[in-house]
């Protein structure tokens, strides 16, 4: 380091100071939210400490100094978190009579309250559907409006809370018979998950729709973020990390007791380096992973790629396709959608 100018002096604690922060993002989505809360929040930003990783990486390579290895040594013990954030190329496997194709959508509440200036969003979002046509659909944030009729569905669970403005829920639609369902309430707060079994041909599977506590970060931060409004923020998020780390909990055991081959998906409110992506998970795919393409952005945030709606599916079913509709702005979020199939058992 003594070789080095001030200049890269400077930029060398910088990096070092990176790096630290970067393997503590490693370490914490094994660690439960509740014993650093204030951590927890590391986990957003994650994408962007690799990508100033790579920066620094670049920097001291094309001076042809050693100090890049820092930032490479952090490179490739992070190999697998990239996969989680970026997806170079994707998955297309040819269609066949066995598969079937599902679709997760925070459709918030279909603009009730019209945070976007426009009167044909809920028919909007019913002409989609129709167009995509996909066998299962998973809403969050639904509320039930004469506009919104499904009616290529013969097979429906919906759940809705009432409250004095309405009422608010989740849906599955299927068009395959719905055998069994449930709602799981989640302690002190609106979010909560529905499950429908859903028969399809000789095969049952279990479908959760789920919503997890949101951090409240609006999609257009106007105000100017000064000391005392980035405090609250932080408190905020802490606070929504710890809970969503019992509604997760919640959901692990609930599918714990399921037999049946199942398919998670919805909003979790958090990203895929997280506590929380990690225990809801567990040991099944991520469909983006398995099939998708580039940043997978699900949530409509101006200034960064967020991906928080997923869909995982259990290790016998195979992901063959997976998109995600960053042109249909009808929502904070956007749709995402698979489609499956069944892996064929060896005799």
């Amino acid at each position: 380091m003594k070789k080095l100018s001030w200049f890269n002096k400077l930029m060398f604690v910088l990096n070092m100071v990176l790096t630290v922060l970067t393997f503590v993002a490693y370490i914490l989505p094994f660690l439960a939210p509740k014993l650093f809360p204030f951590l927890s929040v590391l986990t957003l930003v994650l994408p962007l400490m690799l990508v100033l990783n790579f920066a620094f990486f670049l920097y001291w390579l094309l001076q042809l100094k050693r100090q890049m290895l820092l930032s490479g040594i952090v490179l490739l013990l992070g190999i697998t978190f990239i996969n989680k954030f970026y997806k170079f190329g994707g998955t297309n496997l040819p269609e066949e009579n066995r598969d079937f194709t599902l679709m997760s959508y925070n459709v918030r509440l279909f603009n009730l309250y019209e945070w976007l200036p426009r009167k044909d969003v809920p028919d909007s979002i019913v002409a989609f559907v129709k167009e995509q046509h996909p066998d299962i659909l998973c809403l969050q944030e639904y509320t039930p409006i004469k506009r919104v009729q499904f009616k290529q569905y013969k097979h429906r669970f919906i759940f809705t809370n009432d409250y004095k403005s309405g009422k608010f829920g989740q849906a599955i639609y299927s068009k395959f018979p719905i055998i069994n369902s449930g709602h799981i309430p989640f302690p002190k707060t609106d979010n909560h998950a529905i499950f429908a079994d859903i028969k399809k041909g000789k095969d049952t599977i279990r479908v959760y729709s789920m919503h997890l506590q949101s951090i409240r970060i609006t999609p257009d931060i106007h105000e100017r973020l000064d000391e005392e409004r980035s405090r609250v923020i932080f408190n905020r998020m802490s606070k929504a990390f710890k809970e969503q780390q019992l509604q997760a909990e919640i959901v692990e055991k609930h599918k714990a007791e399921c037999t049946y081959p199942m398919i998670i998906c919805g909003d979790l409110n958090n990203s895929a380096f997280s506590y929380v992506y990690r225990s809801v998970k567990g040991k099944m795919n991520d469909a983006f992973e398995e099939a998708g393409s580039g940043f997978g952005k699900s949530y409509n945030f101006k200034y960064y790629p967020a991906r928080i709606d997923y869909i995982f599916t259990a290790k016998e079913i195979e992901v063959k396709q997976y998109t995600t509709f960053k042109n249909f702005v009808n929502s904070d979020h956007f749709p995402v959608m698979t489609r499956l199939a069944f892996e064929e058992k060896e005799e």
